[in-house]
């Protein structure tokens, strides 16, 4: 004990030793981005976001009596494969729905379970609309683009089937359309269901209460809010039917999102529209899918929709601020953080033991933080804060290296390698047709 004391207070005596400019020197990494992003920005932004909420209160309830008045037809539609055994449960959620003027279309894309069977018997007592099944697998967009040909909705709304969704989501996500004509598609606010089941599900519910709740409530308020979840988001049909639909690939709900953009709508995220998904429960399981979304950067963002850069007469800047944004904090500082661990490797080795213990310092104190103070804007809270607590620690491992040494294999892979033309989440034909036509 007295060793590990003495350990404390040489660690603090180095912190008054060196000074602030030195501090800035070593931690540049932290203050400089991650702080001054994921914290400083946050807040800020939140606060106007909320100050905004209760000036235009009049608008949101103004907007909301004239989707009432009315009653837009909403087509949902759930593609999927082998997801009978969560087909109930979703139609019993979207049965308790406060808005009620909708056609659920559900696509069995190729299932070998009981799946048919389900929905047609779901289908005679009235519960499922229309049920497609294609005999053979062709992948998820082609299963949203063959529900799409027989949707008459005026919105449409992607569901996964996995999910559940609060009694008033739909009329919450559809909303926002009638607060601005320029919207052309709304993101839900997903949430995780089984945070409960394991470490891995306990960790990605604060992922998803923090980078994804937060964060792209802030990122539709700067106006670079760039995926809607394809658990739970809502587009407008003309729109939807003027860009084709979806295209194939990991990543299509950011590339939808990113067509939308292209064509000059606004893109807006709905926190108060509450989805719950069950995410993957072991760190295998959840390292296959984060592969698979990260591989979407190199293949979408700097390869199929690289014309956001370049100046043209549908050049937008806040698509080019979105763009650079997330490329930024999601690859180029990727890459800059091995730098910056060379660099203290390199130039601080007799310190680096305090260097990284005051690292974990700084992580989990801004964690902690963001957690106390982000949970005040949230009017959804789906973990209890006192269950976070115990872990807040441990997403330093998760998001400092787990995720990002995850992140640095995905893009490896497939900026050498183009390896998501090869993941098996679509069938082989649609990924071979579409490197051929370089989508």
């Amino acid at each position: 004990m007295d060793v590990f004391g003495a350990e404390i207070q040489e660690f603090f005596h180095y912190l008054r030793s060196v000074g602030f400019s030195k501090l800035l020197r070593v931690f540049w990494f932290f203050f400089f981005f991650e702080f001054f992003r994921y914290v400083i920005v946050d807040l800020i932004s939140l606060v106007f976001i909320m100050w905004d909420r209760k000036r235009n209160r009049n608008n949101y309830e103004d907007a909301k009596r004239r989707m009432w008045l009315e009653l837009p037809l909403v087509s949902i539609v759930v593609p999927g494969k082998n997801e009978g055994k969560h087909i109930y449960k979703l139609t019993t959620s979207l049965k308790e729905q406060t808005y009620k003027n909708f056609e659920l279309i559900i696509v069995d894309d190729g299932s070998d379970d009981d799946t048919e069977i389900i929905c047609k018997s779901l289908k005679k007592n009235g519960l499922i609309d229309y049920f497609i099944r294609n005999e053979v697998r062709g992948g998820k967009a082609s299963g949203a683009n063959t529900a799409l040909r027989i949707a008459r909705g005026k919105y449409v709304v992607h569901l996964d089937a996995d999910c559940s969704y609060d009694f008033d989501a739909i009329e919450n996500i559809i909303i926002p359309f009638y607060e601005s004509p320029d919207v052309g598609a709304v993101g839900g606010n997903v949430m995780v269901r089984n945070y409960k089941e394991s470490l891995a599900t306990t960790l990605q519910s604060f992922e998803y209460t923090d980078a994804i709740s937060i964060g792209r409530m802030v990122a539709s308020y700067l106006g670079i809010y760039r995926v809607v979840s394809g658990a739970f988001g809502a587009f407008r049909m003309d729109i939807l039917q003027r860009v084709q639909g979806w295209d194939i690939g990991p990543g299509l709900d950011g590339d939808i999102t990113v067509k939308f953009r292209k064509l000059g709508y606004k893109i807006k995220f709905e926190d108060r529209a509450v989805c719950q998904t069950n995410v993957p429960n072991s760190f295998r399981k959840l390292t296959k899918q984060r592969l698979r979304w990260d591989k979407s950067l190199i293949r979408f963002r700097l390869r199929k929709h690289s014309d956001v850069f370049f100046p043209s007469q549908n050049f937008s800047l806040t698509n080019f601020i979105s763009f650079i944004e997330n490329i930024t904090y999601t690859l180029v500082l990727n890459i800059k953080w091995y730098i910056y661990a060379s660099d203290m490797i390199y130039n601080f080795a007799s310190v680096l033991p305090f260097i990284i213990v005051m690292n974990f310092f700084l992580y989990t104190t801004t964690n902690m933080f963001k957690l106390l103070v982000f949970n005040i804007f949230r009017e959804r809270k789906n973990t209890p804060f006192s269950y976070f607590v115990l872990y807040v620690p441990l997403m330093v491992f998760y998001h400092g290296y787990y995720l990002r040494i995850v992140r640095t294999i995905a893009y490896i892979k497939e900026f050498f390698f183009k390896q998501s033309y090869k993941d098996p989440w679509n069938p082989e034909k649609t990924s071979i047709k579409a490197l051929e036509i370089g989508i």
